[in-house]
């Protein structure tokens, strides 16, 4: 774009350059060249100082403009990088775990009674309580359910001297931390009103929870050979298709666990 304010002054050079051109027709070549070179020059020259970004001249003793090479625009890059100190991103919830939330919060004040959170954690193991269990196995089932997917309970007791007719529970912080260390995040694990422990086992089917089973017998009885373990597994939907139908399974099956005097995992049979 041409500065307006330059237009008299390339006139001007126009002029200049013809009358050169017409000194070196009358006998005056060298005269007339070196003037219409010059016509041109400044006129090459005002051309350029009236090109600018903001449409007028740069003023005087201002450095002149910096010159970019042109980058032409790229898309988005598929590539991610991590940058030292950035914020990483998280991966959202699965929504059907706020809503399996949402349930067991909206059904805890139905079933704790008046004693609040302390019905929820049993004091001598940390775990979660009966109370709790009877929350959460509803809450899982109905999650199973919606969601297509298998979920196992697991009802267990350890004790000692079991082959002396005499059994007498073993301690159940032991216990309790034997299974702690076995489970994962996503599973539940409650002590019972009786002693007794009652597992819920997210996304796992009899075969999986009869292995989960076997690991915490293992870690148990590598640390003391003398205790023994009996439970009874029941899976939704193989043995039963809700929670209270699921916990009777169960219990059935720890029951034919005690007829042996050894470590045993009986699975449920479905009716």
């Amino acid at each position: 774009m041409i500065d307006r304010r330059a237009l008299p002054a390339l006139a001007g050079a126009a002029v200049a350059a013809a009358a050169g051109i017409v000194a070196a027709a009358n006998g005056a070549p060298v005269a007339g060249a070196i003037a219409a070179a010059g016509s041109v020059a400044a006129a090459a020259g005002l051309l350029v100082v009236g090109q600018h970004p903001s449409g007028a001249a740069p003023a005087e003793g201002s450095p002149p403009a910096a010159t970019h090479p042109t980058v032409e625009a790229q898309g988005p890059r598929t590539e991610s990088v991590t940058v030292p100190g950035a914020p990483v991103e998280t991966p959202s919830p699965d929504p059907g775990d706020a809503d399996l939330d949402d349930e067991l919060l909206a059904a805890m004040p139905h079933r704790i009674g008046p004693t609040g959170s302390e019905a929820l954690v049993d004091p001598e193991t940390g775990m979660f309580s009966e109370d709790y269990f009877g929350v959460a196995i509803e809450a899982r089932v109905a999650a199973a359910r919606r969601h297509l997917r298998p979920v196992a309970v697991v009802l267990l007791e350890v004790v000692r001297n079991a082959r002396e007719q005499a059994p007498t529970p073993c301690r159940p912080s032991e216990v309790a931390e034997g299974i702690s260390t076995t489970l994962r995040e996503a599973d539940t694990a409650c002590r019972m009103d009786d002693g007794s422990f009652a597992l819920v086992l997210e996304d796992t089917p009899e075969n999986g929870a009869i292995w989960t089973v076997e690991r915490i017998r293992r870690l148990l009885v590598e640390a003391d050979p003398g205790r023994t373990l009996w439970a009874g597994v029941a899976c939704y939907p193989a043995h039963a298709f809700d929670s209270d139908s699921l916990l009777l399974q169960a219990r059935r099956a720890l029951r034919a666990a005690h007829e042996w005097q050894q470590d045993r995992i009986e699975v449920a049979i479905p009716d």
